[in-house]
């Protein structure tokens, strides 16, 4: 009977092996529809600075500690970013394949592929392999998922590493193996390196070590060499980038700022887009099901650790949510939840096989639409006119020419050009939003001019302030010389100062 029972269990196994890797080919397919696609999605003004510091990489010499933006003017645009370890990857490709947006793209794809089978494991040692399949479906197929790990960001791959390092960190707490701690502690070290705020898995990992050592975690020697090997790189490395923002212009640190307690209806606002756009309401109804009756098995409550630690990170850096991308972890957390409750539903209706598989597919349907129904605005070129006035700068204008642009802080102007300039209005390089009146307007367009810049430019979004400030426009018609208008954008070349 044994046998019987553990031949029936390696059979389900193969089974759901066999899912995965179907999930896995169908969730890849659909990261690489229009992988090549311009950085002019929603996320364009993000993914336009990653990309402007891999060009730059390429461009200037591969100093991996000095990673450059195009939107410093004159100035060589050292800023403090994260580890910059996708943009140098995608900087050396353009060695051999050239400068291509599918380069960027496609590592964000790779990490995501790279996390499923670990994601999987995981689950299934925890949940079993009904909720690893059904985990796997929704961590793919989430619509905040799909958009993240096709863009040339970093957090898909933080987040990707970190779900590598927690598997690893559960296998070393169950066995204690020597393999097991170094791969987790190399992940997640990694993953905090690529992405400062994935450091809250550290909440679950601490979870972890508590139920098993309880208070004797700080007599274990081996705690304290996997804390200092996960937060060491990271601690030198933002050091070293919070020095290059004080210390060079424009001064800026990347997620600076972030840190700031927002009213009520914002973070209702949030929550509300979580709920519908990132993970679904579907998937977010059966996650908030699976959060209540999801087994309590041993490590499970991991998740619930993780879930609250991301909860108060959204409380607190309650300004630096207002990007949709900074919820991402929610994603993983969801679909284990929502996995957990449909394993519970498979066990009550395993002797009804018939109407357990029709609720599946109608579920899963239904999911994938309201997925695809999410995701696909976000795959809409919003900044096309941006794209389009940046190739037409790289065409009309020198390669040392500095260009102003009035492009509401949105960088994909200067990264199609090719050029360098500043954000107009703007304060110490940093775009400083739309002029109060026309004598700020004037002061900063001659303190820039003053400091070489050659061209000025507006957006189909930006040339109203040509008709309601009237003395700035007269400024302008008075130094700058109209080269070019359409639907899109004006170009003006400044007279010298």
């Amino acid at each position: 009977m044994a046998t019987a029972e553990l031949r029936k269990f390696s059979r389900l196994q193969d089974r759901h092996k066999l899912l995965l890797i179907l999930i896995a080919l169908v969730t890849v397919a659909v990261r690489l529809i229009a992988i090549n696609q311009p950085y002019i999605d929603n996320w364009s003004w993000r993914q336009s600075d990653v990309a402007a510091i891999a060009r730059n990489f390429y461009a200037h010499g591969f100093h991996f500690a000095w990673p450059q933006i195009d939107w410093a003017g004159d100035a060589p645009g050292y800023v403090g970013t994260e580890f910059p370890l996708l943009p140098f990857r995608a900087a050396l490709s353009y060695k051999v394949f050239g400068v291509h947006e599918w380069i960027g793209r496609l590592q964000a794809v790779g990490f995501f592929a790279l996390s499923l089978p670990f994601f999987f494991l995981l689950v299934r040692d925890i949940f079993g392999g009904i909720a690893a399949v059904w985990a796997a479906v929704f961590y793919s197929f989430a619509p905040l998922s799909i958009v993240t790990s096709r863009a040339f960001m970093p957090d898909m791959p933080s987040l990707s590493l970190a779900l590598i390092g927690l598997y690893f960190f559960v296998r070393w707490i169950d066995n204690e193996r020597t393999p097991a701690f170094i791969m987790a502690a190399f992940a997640i070290a990694l993953s905090i390196l690529i992405k400062l705020p994935t450091a809250l898995i550290g909440v679950p990992l601490l979870f972890l070590t508590w139920e098993k050592w309880r208070w004797n975690i700080f007599r274990e020697p081996r705690l304290w060499i996997f804390a200092a090997v996960t937060l060491a790189p990271s601690a030198i490395w933002y050091w070293h980038a919070h020095e290059i923002a004080a210390n060079f212009y424009p001064h800026h640190f990347f997620g600076a700022g972030g840190v700031q307690v927002e009213n009520v209806a914002w973070y209702w606002k949030i929550a509300r887009q979580l709920a519908t756009s990132s993970l679904t309401p579907l998937l977010f109804l059966a996650a908030a099901i699976g959060l209540w009756i999801a087994p309590r098995r041993k490590h499970a409550a991991l998740f619930h650790w993780w879930l609250f630690a991301m909860s108060i990170f959204v409380v607190v850096v309650g300004y630096g949510n207002r990007h949709q991308w900074y919820q991402l972890p929610f994603v993983p957390i969801a679909a284990v939840f929502a996995g957990a409750a449909f394993a519970v539903v498979h066990e009550k209706f395993f002797n009804v096989p018939r109407l357990l598989i029709t609720m599946s597919i109608l579920f899963l349907a239904l999911f994938l639409l309201l997925s695809y129904r999410s995701a696909r605005p976000l795959y809409q070129n919003s900044a096309a006119s941006l794209r389009d006035l940046g190739l037409e700068l790289q065409r009309t204008t020198r390669e040392n020419s500095l260009i102003i642009a009035a492009d509401n802080g949105d960088p994909t102007i200067f990264y199609y050009a090719n050029r360098r300039g500043w954000h107009f209005l703007e304060k110490e390089g940093i775009y400083d939003g739309e002029p109060t009146d026309s004598a700020q307007a004037i002061v900063d367009l001659e303190e820039l001019r003053k400091r070489g810049a050659t061209h000025l430019v507006f957006t189909a979004n930006t040339w109203w302030w040509l008709d309601y400030y009237k003395e700035f426009a007269e400024r302008v018609g008075h130094d700058a010389v109209l080269m070019q208008a359409t639907a899109e954008f004006k170009i003006y070349k400044l007279n010298p100062p």
